[in-house]
């Protein structure tokens, strides 16, 4: 049975809020991310799926690798690894506390969904350790567009500095992607070359263009 469409991305509000509701089935977050959409809501409320323009993203040639960061990577201070522990990242961007934020968007059925999506080949993580503890990474989405590989990302974690970084930067020079969508705005994502392009831009990435 066909699940049923998203409305047309134009339809937005201007704060980039695209419909409420429906479900966190494999199906339909496939459509949404082949589309230029993402779930992003709280515990609570119904499902809420965005597809703001303009849309902050990272292309990979226009990393910024600190000085200071080009010396944590060359050093090996953190074991880099893929798809080891997506479970424990997961949770691990759950639970880790951030400032302005009260509380956490990754409810346990976004825990579920997304780790089916792992299980399934389309999630992906990348954990960073230090002696063998498991200290920073990140999770999201990797789809084909018509330009190549486009990474999703969806949460990052640190409990030590530098670690979610370096699972980034390491990110980028294990795997080929056309453009990293950021989704929502950082300082942190900033500093490592993420920028404003519309809408029109970023969809010209996705195979539902």
């Amino acid at each position: 049975m066909a699940i049923e469409p998203f409305p047309p991305v134009t339809y937005a509000d201007e704060d980039g809020l695209l419909a409420v509701g429906g479900d966190l089935s494999t199906e339909r977050l496939l459509l949404a991310y082949n589309s230029g959409i993402f779930p992003w809501y709280s515990e609570g409320q119904l499902i809420l799926w965005w597809s703001p323009d303009p849309r902050f993203v990272l292309f990979p040639e226009e990393l910024i690798v600190s000085k200071s960061m080009q010396k944590v990577i060359r050093r090996g201070e953190f074991e880099i690894t893929m798809n080891m522990d997506f479970a424990s990242v997961i949770e691990h961007c759950a639970q880790v506390k951030r400032k302005g934020q009260r509380g956490t968007w990754i409810t346990e059925d976004m825990k579920r969904a997304y780790i089916q999506l792992h299980q399934l080949g389309y999630a992906m993580s990348v954990e960073a350790r230090k002696n063998g503890e498991l200290v920073g990474g990140l999770y999201g989405v990797k789809i084909i567009g018509p330009k190549g590989a486009v990474f999703c990302g969806e949460s990052m974690f640190s409990l030590l500095p530098n670690a979610s970084k370096a699972a980034f930067i390491k990110l980028l020079q294990m795997q080929q992607f056309a453009i990293i969508d950021c989704q929502v705005y950082t300082d942190h994502l900033e500093s490592l070359g993420a920028c404003m392009i519309s809408r029109v831009e970023y969809l010209k990435y996705l195979p539902s263009k």
